[in-house]
């Protein structure tokens, strides 16, 4: 007799061996044609240039980042919206301060400016620095102004 793990294993198993056959009859059954353009890499619809090792901008991996937290927050309102109504008063109010700390999230990533594609340079406060010749003197120990 098969335990619940044996059965689990078994439908594994067969469900490897229909994506397998599948694969293979398509392999067989393709036409085999190449040629140069078929055999370059695509990016949406650009031709490649230059090399693939190139830095890319920190802003894609902030944006897919953000992405990803806020669409693995909202799946765990599907079922809630499936059986809310035996979880009653309780589960209302649970889901309102889930969905509370999801907006405070992304309010707090809207305002930092994550969203925004074509951020502008921060303003770095520009400081008057004393000349060389100043320091060790009794000019340096005065109070420099600061320019903002």
């Amino acid at each position: 007799m098969l335990t619940e793990f044996g059965k689990v294993f078994i439908f594994l198993i067969i469900g490897a061996i229909f994506v397998a056959a599948g694969m293979f009859v398509s392999w067989i059954l393709r036409p085999h044609r190449p040629y140069p353009g078929k055999n370059a890499p695509y990016e949406c619809g650009e031709d490649p240039v230059g090399d693939a090792w190139v830095r890319f901008n920190v802003r894609f991996y902030v944006i897919a980042l953000i992405f990803l937290i806020f669409d693995v927050e909202v799946v765990f309102l599907f079922p809630w919206a499936l059986v809310y109504r035996s979880f009653g008063l309780f589960g209302f109010f649970e889901m309102a301060v889930f969905l509370g700390i999801l907006i405070v999230g992304f309010v707090y990533v809207w305002v930092k400016g994550d969203l925004d594609w074509d951020k502008p340079r921060p303003e770095v406060p520009h400081v008057n620095r004393p000349p060389q010749s100043y320091v060790g003197s009794e000019k340096a120990s005065e109070e420099i102004p600061v320019v903002q």
